[in-house]
């Protein structure tokens, strides 16, 4: 069953700074990487729930894919799957997404 996939405002927001951030080396790495992350949330449309279970949330509809250094955590909903934050892999998870 095929997914709708929606970012949500934190997600979307999340995408910026990771940009500018890698940008300041390479624009074109910054480029791959936005492009990695992307492309990774819209595989979720078939087969969402491969992602593995966030440890720090009690929640199985939480998941994330590890894309470089980065966390792309998702809900998964029946009919659609919300990507809710962007995260580096060095920093804190926020207490609730």
């Amino acid at each position: 069953m095929d997914r709708e996939i929606v970012w949500s405002r934190w997600a979307s927001d999340d995408l910026v700074p990771v940009a500018e951030h890698i940008s300041r080396d390479s624009e074109s790495y910054a480029a791959t990487i936005v492009r990695e992350l992307v492309a990774a949330a819209r595989s979720l449309r078939v087969f969402a729930e491969r992602g593995r279970r966030v440890p720090e949330y009690d929640d199985p509809a939480i998941r994330e894919l590890i894309v470089r250094k980065y966390r792309l955590v998702y809900r998964v909903h029946p009919n659609r799957v919300e990507v809710v934050r962007i995260i580096h892999g060095a920093r804190e998870m926020p207490s609730s997404v």
